[in-house]
C-alpha cells in the first residue's frame, strides 16, 4: 500500500520558499524502495508483459471480490501470481537491476508450474497432508525455496534469517532445553502442514492478503491516479490559512487525508514532505524538527481509519471479526494520536517563534471543494458501505467503482483506459512486498501452531513477570519493539501476535486489546532505529542528520508509545477501543485526552510557557497517571496537571 511522491508544485507557488533538492528527494524515494523493495524499470515487450500480468492479477482479485471463488483456489492463485511478478520485477541483487535474467524467467516459470500442481491437487492434497507423497514433498520444498527467495528480494536478508530460525526450531525440538523442547517434526510432516493445509503458507495471513489487502491497495492506487492524493494535500494547505501554526497543522491534516490513499508510513512521509518541507522551513522549523514532524505525520497513515496499514486487516482475521470492528477500535486512539501532534505543533509555534505567512496554492479551500470535492466521495463511500453491513471485500470493491465513476466528474481526473491500466498495475505492484511477507509469515504461523511455541513462550514471559500484568505488558511491548527493528510492520505484527500475544491473554487482557497493543508497537518500528525508515526518509528530504531526526520523531510520537498501555492495564481502558460501557467511555476518553495534553507538553517542554525541569517531569507523570484508567490515578493526574497549569498561568500573568 504505497503512494508515489508527487511533484512539489504546491510548495513552489510561493517563489520565496526554498525548493526541494531533487537529489534529496531521490534519496528519500530510495528509502521508500528500501521498505517496499527496489523494482526493475523495464521497457519494450518485457514492460508490456509484466504490466499485462499485473493487470490480469488485479482483474482476478476484483472478480473474486464480486463473485464466489473457493478460498483454497484464490489463495493459491494469489501466491502464485505474486511470486511470478516478484521474480520478474525484483532483481536478484542491485548489480542486476533493470534487467530480467534468464534464471528469473526460469524461477517465475517454476512458480507458475507449482501453482498449477496445487490447483490440480485440490482437496486431495489436504486429505494426505499428514502422509504426503514424495512428489508433494518435492513441490512443497520448491515452494518454500521460492517464497524464501522472494522474501529476500522484497524484505531483505533479516526476514530470511527469522524464517530459518523458526524452521530450525521445528526440526530441533527434541534437542532443545526445557521449556522450549517439543517432539520435533520430520520434513514430510512439516511440509504437509505448511504447504498442504490452510494452517501454514495458505493460512490466515495469505487469506487476508488475497481478499482484503490487495483490494485496499488497488483502492489507494485508484485514488492516486484519479488525482485524489494531490487534492488532499492541496486542500490541507488551502484550509490552514496564515497563522504561525498553519504549516505544522497542514502536515498533520495532509498526512491524515493522504493516509487513505497510502497506508505506508514511509511513502506518506515522502509524499507530504516533498511538498510541505519548504513551507516548514520558511516558517522557521529547523531541519531535524521538520523531519521529525513529517515522520510522525506519516506514521498516522498506518493507524488512521478508514484505510489503515496491512496489519490492521490481519487483526480482523485473527480475531474473527469484521474489519469495521477494527476500524471502530482504532478511531479513538487515532484521534488521540493526531490530537497530540496538533498540540505539539501549537507548542512548536511558541518554542521556535515561528513566522506566520501564506501557505498553499492560489485556490481557496472553498474553490477546491467546489471543483474537486467529489474526491471525498471515495472515502465516504467505503465508510458508508461498511455501515450498511457490506463485507469489507464488497465495501472496498464498490468504493473502487465509486472512485472510478466519480473521476469522470472532472476531465483532468478521469480514469481513462490508460490511467485505469496504470492504476491497476500500480495497485498490484504496490502489494507484492506485503503479500510475500504474508506468505512467508505463514511459515512462522505454521511452525507456531504445530509446535505449540506460542503457549511455551507465554509461560516463559509470565514466569519472568511473576504473573504481573504490568511487567507482562512491558516485556511484550519490548519484544514487539525489538522484533519490529528487524522486520517490516506486517511481519512484526504476525510474529508477535502468534508468539507473544497469548502471554497478554493469559494474564487477563482481552484478546482484541492484546492485538491492538501489539499492532501499535509493531507500527512504532517505523520511527525506531536502526530501521527508522520514516525519519530517515524525512531527513533525506530536509538534509538533516537522520539520527537527530529520529530523536525528534520519537518526541512527536511519544504519546503513541504510552497510549497502548491504557488499552490493557485495566478493564476500563477498553473504552478507548469503544469496547467498554458508556459510563466508562464518559470518563476514560476525556481523561486520556488530558493525559495526551500532559505528555505532549512534557515532551515539548512547553505548556503556557517554557517548562522548568521539575514542571516537565511532573507533566510526564501527570500524563501517565491520566492514561492509567483507574479513578484514583486519573484524579491524581488531573491534580498534577492543574497545579502545573496554575503555576504557569501565574508566572505568565506576571510577565
Amino acid at each position: 500500500m504505497s503512494a508515489v511522491p508527487p511533484r512539489p508544485s504546491t510548495a513552489d507557488v510561493a517563489n520565496d520558499q526554498p525548493a526541494i533538492d531533487q537529489a534529496a528527494l531521490a534519496a528519500a524515494r530510495a528509502l521508500v524502495e528500501q521498505e517496499e523493495g527496489a523494482t526493475h524499470k523495464l521497457n519494450g515487450w518485457r514492460a508490456v508483459l509484466v504490466s499485462t500480468l499485473a493487470i490480469a492479477m488485479a482483474l482476478v482479485h476484483l472478480y473474486a471480490a464480486y463473485s464466489v471463488v473457493p478460498a483454497q483456489v484464490l489463495r493459491t492463485v494469489h501466491v502464485g501470481m505474486v511470486l511470478v511478478l516478484i521474480f520478474l520485477l525484483y532483481p536478484f541483487s542491485a548489480k542486476f537491476r533493470h534487467r530480467i535474467l534468464w534464471a528469473d524467467w526460469a524461477i517465475a516459470a517454476s512458480a507458475l508450474g507449482i501453482t498449477v500442481y496445487l490447483l490440480i491437487g485440490g482437496e486431495a492434497l489436504a486429505d494426505r497432508a499428514v502422509f504426503p507423497e514424495r512428489i508433494d514433498v518435492f513441490i512443497g520444498i520448491a515452494l518454500l525455496v521460492l517464497i524464501f527467495e522472494a522474501t529476500r528480494r522484497t524484505s531483505g536478508a533479516i526476514m530470511l534469517v527469522v524464517l530459518f530460525l523458526f524452521l530450525a526450531y521445528a526440526f530441533a525440538g527434541p534437542w532443545l532445553p526445557a521449556p522450549w523442547t517439543h517432539r520435533g517434526y520430520e520434513l514430510d510432516r512439516l511440509i504437509g502442514h505448511l504447504v498442504m493445509t490452510l494452517e501454514g503458507i495458505f493460512g490466515p495471513a495469505v487469506d487476508v492478503s488475497s481478499s482484503l489487502i490487495v483490494l485496499f491497495t488497488l483502492f489507494g492506487a485508484f485514488l492516486q491516479h484519479s488525482g485524489a492524493g494531490r487534492f488532499f494535500i492541496d486542500f490541507a494547505f488551502s484550509l490552514m490559512g496564515r497563522s504561525a501554526t498553519a504549516p505544522g497543522r497542514t502536515v498533520v491534516f495532509g498526512s491524515f487525508l493522504l493516509g487513505a490513499a497510502s497506508g505506508s508510513g514511509v511513502a506518506n512521509t515522502v509524499t507530504v514532505g516533498s511538498v510541505a518541507y519548504p513551507v516548514l522551513a520558511k516558517a522557521g522549523y529547523g531541519r531535524e524538527a521538520a523531519g521529525g514532524l513529517l515522520a510522525a505525520g506519516g506514521l498516522g497513515a498506518i493507524i488512521a481509519p478508514p484505510v489503515m496499514g496491512a496489519a490492521a486487516f490481519l487483526i480482523a482475521e485473527f480475531l474473527q471479526v469484521s474489519y469495521f470492528q477494527v476500524v471502530k477500535m482504532a478511531i479513538v486512539p487515532a484521534c488521540l494520536y493526531y490530537l497530540s501532534l496538533l498540540l505539539m505543533v501549537q507548542f512548536d509555534a511558541r518554542r521556535f517563534q515561528l513566522r506566520a505567512g501564506a501557505i498553499g496554492n492560489t485556490s481557496t479551500a472553498t474553490q477546491l471543494l467546489r471543483t474537486q470535492g467529489f474526491h471525498f466521495l471515495s472515502l465516504l463511500s467505503i465508510i458508508a458501505f461498511l455501515l450498511m453491513g457490506f463485507s469489507p471485500m464488497m465495501a472496498v470493491f464498490w468504493a473502487i467503482v465509486v472512485t472510478f465513476a466519480a473521476s469522470f466528474l472532472q476531465r483532468q481526473s478521469a480514469l481513462t483506459p490508460r490511467r485505469l491500466a496504470q492504476a491497476l498495475e500500480s495497485g498490484v505492484t504496490g502489494v507484492l512486498g506485503v503479500a510475500c511477507t504474508c506468505a512467508a509469515a505463514g511459515v512462522i504461523v505454521g511452525v507456531v501452531t504445530l509446535t505449540g511455541l506460542g503457549l511455551k513462550f507465554s509461560s516463559i514471559v509470565i514466569q519472568y513477570s511473576g504473573g504481573s500484568l504490568v511487567l507482562t505488558a512491558l516485556f511484550t511491548g519490548l519484544i514487539v519493539w525489538v522484533v519490529g527493528l528487524a522486520v517490516p510492520v506486517t511481519a512484526s505484527y504476525i510474529i508477535c501476535a502468534v508468539v507473544a500475544g497469548p502471554a497478554l491473554v493469559e494474564v487477563g487482557v482481552p484478546e482484541y486489546a492484546a492485538h491492538m497493543f501489539i499492532f501499535y508497537y509493531a507500527v512504532l518500528s517505523e520511527v525506531s532505529p536502526p530501521t527508522a525508515l520514516s525519519p530517515f526518509a524525512a531527513a533525506a528530504i530536509t538534509g538533516a542528520d537522520p539520527y537527530r531526526t529520529t530523536l525528534q520523531a520519537w518526541k512527536y510520537t511519544l504519546p503513541a508509545f504510552v497510549l497502548p498501555f491504557a488499552f490493557i492495564l485495566t478493564s476500563a481502558g477498553s473504552a478507548l477501543l469503544l469496547k467498554g460501557t458508556l459510563l466508562e467511555a464518559v470518563w476514560v476518553i476525556p481523561a486520556a485526552a488530558f493525559g495526551i495534553v500532559a505528555v505532549a507538553a512534557g515532551a515539548q517542554g512547553w505548556l503556557l510557557r517554557r517548562t522548568l525541569l521539575w514542571e516537565r517531569t511532573t507533566l510526564i507523570v501527570a500524563g501517565a497517571a491520566l492514561l492509567y484508567p483507574v479513578p484514583i490515578s486519573v484524579v491524581a493526574g488531573a491534580l498534577l496537571l492543574s497545579v502545573i497549569a496554575f503555576v504557569q498561568r501565574l508566572t505568565v500573568a506576571k510577565l
